[in-house]
């Protein structure tokens, strides 16, 4: 009665795989695979990448999926993943350059190296080919984009050679849970190292971002100074820093009404400014033009309001705030921009993006003929944006594409399907867009898009590797594999630690973050935020990640080519 069910679930041999078994197979791992992630050992966890293990249980027991079907899910599972994490990270990314990103991104890509030269040791001084060494390192840095890499690279490499390569995702599945177990102990060791106090450490941090990065501030400012007495707002604002201050409301003594200021606005004795500002530049207009003001009038919201709008109409974005021009067109001011988390002066000269935030002083009713302008939609913004995605992603893939011929080696390098999308990603990310390729997309589109894409991966990767897995072990002594692993995944975290710590002195929740995000690894950010109850290794993290992908998928690729051919 139930033999069609069992024909559909039971395995069989590759050739005879229905597109309904394969399809069924495939979400079978993936939701097994998220259950086992969620086993939880000591506070860690697998997370999503027990669907590369259920994979290796379901293909140890005989299914099979197609050749080209199990290609093509990879490959656009890999290529969903890193698109997203591209978007997600990308404007932090190319900001953290202005402030500790330089120190962080050097000591992550030298950790990286530092795990390539333990492999071409490891390939010297041991009877393993580069093709199981790559795996191996791959999951001693859980790092899945550099696995999918060394898998491209070695087809590339297997046109020009007559060699048959090993599946080198065998060595990552081995070395893969002490990579994610290595990373978690290595942060427990430092604390004891260093003898970390995490309040300490958290107050610290506090001081020096305040310190360092200042958010703007709003003040109220009292004119009793002649100097700019007489004079417009622009002549304060190119006395102070240029376009470092904005005056968003004025009101004259003895008047409760207030208005949105304009460059042409004539200061008076008395007046009362509301200024936003970094807080030097703040602190310096109100010591030329008086003393801090305690009028309570300036708030009034009853002729003049403030609000949130949303940029979310094409006509407004890629466009400067000089170019949309909305002070003077209609009697407001824009005093800040909220952007991916973060707060910006609204300059002139910025620029906006789909999806920002901009904070707007003006009448009720030029306030809606402003959000007419930009949108304001939340709808649309809810709504992904397929066409803009869908472009993104071919662009990425014709950039990961293009051969590049290095002397010497066997065979193109290209930045293949995983650093292609994941550098357009980026770039779309930091300028906004590109034509009618826009950077925004909203949270849950974007952590769906990356969850399915690393599961349809991992999944596929699981099933192929589980056919010849146990056999791998046994041939190649599993055990020796996990201690090369253990090797790949210590020494360089161990030398990071120490040089970040001592020399660059690095905050040590910075460091941790750090850890978590040269191993690309999810599970020791996640154990880490929830360990030591802070958010500050997420920032670390997201500064290095998309720099490592890179990296890694890189010399992923160039040891293959060097060692393979």
């Amino acid at each position: 009665m139930f033999d069609w069910l069992i024909d559909l679930l039971k395995p069989v041999a590759e050739a005879n795989v229905t597109p309904a078994q394969s399809i069924i197979e495939v979400f079978i791992v993936m939701a097994l695979g998220i259950a086992i992630g969620k086993i939880k050992i000591m506070k860690v966890s697998l997370g999503i990448s027990g669907v590369m293990f259920s994979g290796i249980l379901m293909g140890h027991f005989g299914y099979h999926l197609h050749k080209e079907t199990l290609e093509w899910l990879r490959d656009a599972g890999l290529i969903l993943f890193v698109y997203a994490v591209g978007m997600q990270v990308g404007p932090s990314f190319f900001s953290s350059f202005k402030k500790d990103g330089v120190i962080f991104n050097g000591l992550a890509v030298g950790t990286v190296l530092m795990g390539g030269v333990i492999t071409i040791v490891l390939l010297k001084t041991t009877p393993n080919t580069i093709d199981n060494l790559v795996g191996i390192m791959s999951g001693a840095v859980t790092n899945t984009p550099g696995l999918g890499a060394a898998k491209a690279a070695l087809n590339d490499v297997s046109k020009y050679s007559t060699t048959v390569f090993n599946d080198p995702a065998n060595g990552y599945a081995l070395s893969y849970p002490f990579g994610v177990l290595g990373a978690i102990l290595m942060m427990l060791i430092a604390k004891a190292i260093f003898r970390i106090n995490i309040t300490d450490e958290t107050k610290r941090f506090e001081q020096s971002i305040l310190i360092k990065y200042p958010s703007p501030e709003m003040k109220k400012c009292r004119v009793i100074h002649s100097r700019f007495i007489g004079n417009t707002i622009s002549d304060l604002v190119k006395a102070v820093a240029g376009e470092g201050i904005i005056v968003s409301r004025l009101k004259h003594s003895g008047s409760t009404v207030v208005i949105a200021s304009t460059a042409d606005t004539i200061i008076q004795e008395r007046d009362v400014l509301m200024l936003v500002g970094l807080p030097k530049d703040v602190e310096t207009a109100i010591k030329l033009l008086g003393r801090e003001s305690t009028d309570s009038f300036i708030e009034s919201q009853e002729n003049m309001i403030t609000k949130s709008l949303l940029v979310s109409r094409n006509t407004a974005v890629q466009r400067s705030l000089a170019q949309l021009n909305l002070e003077s067109n209609y009697d407001v001011r824009i005093t800040r921009v909220f952007r991916s988390g973060m707060e910006l002066l609204a300059k002139p000269s910025l620029v906006l993006h789909f999806g920002d935030r901009i904070r707007v002083v003006g009448s009720p009713a030029a306030l809606d003929n402003v959000a007419k302008v930009v949108g304001n939609s939340e709808k649309r913004l809810q709504e992904p944006e397929l066409f803009s995605i869908f472009l993104g992603i071919i662009l990425g893939i014709i950039v990961g594409s293009v051969p590049l011929l290095i002397p010497g080696l066997s065979a193109p390098v290209k930045l293949g399907m995983a650093a292609g999308p994941l550098l357009v990603a980026l770039i779309i990310s930091r300028y906004g867009g590109l034509g009618t390729i826009h950077s925004f997309l909203n949270q849950s589109a974007m952590l769906f898009m990356k969850d399915f894409g690393i599961c349809l991966f991992f999944a596929t990767v699981g099933i192929k590797a589980g056919g010849t897995f146990y056999e791998t072990f046994l041939k190649y002594n599993g055990w020796s594999w996990i201690g090369y692993g253990a090797l790949i995944t210590v020494m360089p975290l161990l030398i990071m630690v120490i040089v970040g710590r001592i020399f660059f002195k690095i905050n040590y929740l910075q460091l941790v973050g750090l850890m978590a995000g040269t191993y690309t690894d999810p599970a020791a950010l996640a154990f880490s935020s929830s360990y030591f109850k802070s958010d500050i290794p997420n920032q670390a993290y997201a500064t290095v990640y998309p720099m490592v992908i890179i990296s890694r998928i890189l010399l992923a690729q160039l040891l293959v080519l060097f060692f393979a051919g």
